[in-house]
């Protein structure tokens, strides 16, 4: 199999983790987790390729919902600063399944916020 598309995913995910100041040992051990068991999936099904990163994101997403909760940055990353006036709610991906294009979307409004790996430099 070749590793680029993990790395490339990896890559992503943690871009995003940084921009939302929570790229800690922890998280990116979520993420390096993540990125092994999807290994093995892409091993299985070669042609998911497209839907790995999108996967991978809501795999960390998960986790860190599961260790923190629905409370503080981490157990909402990553967390919607768009939205005004709305109790705290998270991002998630768009599509669905992960992919292909991978987008992060506002819970509350549905508005696309940014491209997976690029939190950093938000659509307007």
């Amino acid at each position: 199999m070749d590793d680029r598309v993990i790395f490339e995913a990896r890559a992503s995910v943690l871009a995003d983790l940084e921009a939302r100041g929570v790229a800690t040992a922890g998280t990116v051990s979520v993420l390096d987790e993540a990125c092994s068991q999807r290994r093995w999936w892409i091993e299985q099904w070669p042609e998911g390729a497209d839907f790995v990163a999108g996967l991978i994101a809501q795999d960390v997403q998960d986790a860190l919902v599961d260790e923190h909760g629905r409370t503080g940055p981490t157990g909402l990353w990553p967390l919607c600063q768009r939205c005004d006036d709305v109790p705290l709610h998270a991002l998630h991906i768009e599509p669905d399944l992960g992919g292909p294009d991978p987008t992060w979307v506002c819970d509350e409004s549905g508005t696309e916020v940014a491209a997976l790996g690029r939190l950093g430099s938000q659509i307007s």
